[in-house]
């Protein structure tokens, strides 16, 4: 009797030993799962300049910019290395100094014409963006912590153009907003990089197509850089 006691004794040891060790096993898997960020979100906010022929007749002030992309990143096994592809939307702000923009106009040149009658006078422009980047990671295993760098390109394609005009007439603010993609280039091929520790990184990009359709007055192209949030 002692025998077959002592022997379901140490069967069911052995079994709280096996559970705990299966119960570890998950937990410890869990954990790493949790731990290896797939860069789900990716905020960027920056300033947008305007580069090539015909920028420097274009006043503009503190241009801003707001980036934000929902990426997943496929890890290549062994190494620091991984692609990321996502989707997002990429918001341009212009505010212009002492000028307007005509969107009325028929013409496919822009017509910026030099004006003080507005107190503010802002193009903005909306795309939608599919990112793609090859990324190196310090730490490869948990994207939140470490040194990181990625190069890649962004394709996007314009949602919206609109100005945003505010006038005072007789001691009122009058707003007006004109939206036409007319004298824009549909499609934007943009080169990205960016360079981070951890969850922040500085990030810079310049545009391989032009803005407007106009390749000759004002060929110009758009780049920008900033602060950014990812890692998430």
């Amino acid at each position: 009797m002692k025998k077959l006691f002592f022997s379901i004794g140490l069967m069911a040891a052995s079994l709280g030993v096996f559970a705990q060790d299966a119960k570890n096993a998950v937990a410890n898997k869990a954990m790493g799962a949790a731990s290896h960020s797939k860069d789900f979100l990716v905020i960027q906010l920056g300033y947008v300049g305007l580069s090539g022929t015909g920028a420097s007749n274009i006043n503009t002030g503190f241009n801003r910019q707001l980036n934000i992309a929902f990426m997943y990143d496929f890890p290549m096994q062994k190494t620091n290395f991984s692609l990321a592809a996502g989707l997002g939307i990429g918001s341009d702000h212009y505010m212009l100094k002492d000028q307007s923009l005509d969107l009325r106009n028929t013409s496919a040149t822009p017509d910026f014409q030099g004006t003080d009658a507005y107190s503010k006078f802002k193009l903005a422009t909306t795309y939608l963006e599919i990112p793609l980047e090859l990324r190196y990671r310090q730490v490869p295993e948990n994207a939140n912590h470490g040194f990181k760098v990625g190069l890649g390109l962004k394709i996007g394609n314009l949602l919206n153009a609109h100005t945003r005009s505010v006038e005072n007439i007789a001691g009122s603010k009058l707003i007006e907003k004109e939206a036409s993609k007319r004298q824009f280039n549909t499609w934007r091929f943009t080169g990205t990089a960016r360079v981070g520790y951890g969850n922040f990184a500085v990030y810079g990009t310049y545009a391989i197509t032009t803005l407007f359709k106009d390749n000759g007055t004002y060929d110009v192209n758009p780049y920008s850089f900033g602060f950014m949030l990812s890692g998430l």
